[in-house]
């Protein structure tokens, strides 16, 4: 059966070295493209998708994105604070879990951005996503249609959306857009402290339960300063 998630988890503690100078003083999260910070995207979309809490974790510059989302209430932000010690992206989810819940939920990062087809990308997630056989279902942008990215991709996708990880000198076809749904449980024995979400990636591989679902739409690579211009100019050809 599809599920509905109701809650995600949006990592914005990340550093944001390679937006410098724009990071120097300010979290990349909030860092605007086309009159908005692009955690406002992320969290536009939620709302958009029935998500009515996020869980936001923070670590950066803390407390601009405390202040910046405390007026937002679709979806109500529940702030995850680890400006004392870095997570990782995988710590910071099983720091998270509590808060999240037993059931599946959207995993996004603050700073993806992609401009939907005809129907919302998250939706297509939701209703793609089956716990019985996943684990993790991941949004798959085509590297030859997305904006700003130039590197050799993550997955190869079979016709049933099981992924396959790009071996070391391999071109593959798709690259991980930032946004998923997780099951809870694949975190139930999960390491403490600090470690990067590709190990649960590479885990639920390797059990053959992670699955790509291919974006219906534009991803933009929004990674650097320079980045944000062709980002701008996508996203705004986009609503014309």
């Amino acid at each position: 059966m599809p599920v509905t998630p109701h809650k995600a988890m949006v990592l914005a503690a990340g550093l944001g070295v390679r937006m410098r100078p724009l990071t120097n003083t300010m979290p990349k999260p909030l860092v605007s493209v086309a009159g908005q910070p692009l955690l406002d995207h992320v969290l536009d979309k939620l709302a958009g998708a029935g998500v009515t809490e996020a869980v936001v974790n923070v670590h950066y510059l803390p407390d601009q994105i405390i202040e910046h989302v405390k007026p937002r209430s679709r979806p109500r932000v529940i702030i995850s604070d680890e400006r004392d010690q870095v997570l990782g992206t995988g710590g910071a989810v099983v720091k998270a879990l509590p808060l999240l819940g037993d059931a599946p939920f959207f995993h996004l990062n603050a700073d993806t951005m992609w401009i939907d087809g005809v129907r919302s990308n998250l939706a297509r997630l939701a209703e793609a996503f089956d716990p019985a056989r996943m684990d993790i279902l991941l949004l798959m942008a085509p590297t030859a249609s997305s904006i700003g990215y130039s590197g050799r991709g993550d997955y190869s996708m079979l016709p049933d959306g099981a992924l396959r990880k790009r071996r070391e000198n391999q071109v593959v076809p798709f690259v991980y857009a930032g946004a998923a749904i997780m099951s809870p449980s694949l975190f139930a024995d999960a390491p403490a402290g600090e470690f990067s979400l590709t190990k649960m990636f590479d885990r639920a591989n390797d059990q053959e339960r992670l699955f790509g679902l291919r974006l219906d739409g534009v991803w933009m690579h929004v990674g650097t300063p320079d980045a944000i211009q062709a980002a701008e100019d996508a996203y705004l050809e986009s609503v014309a």
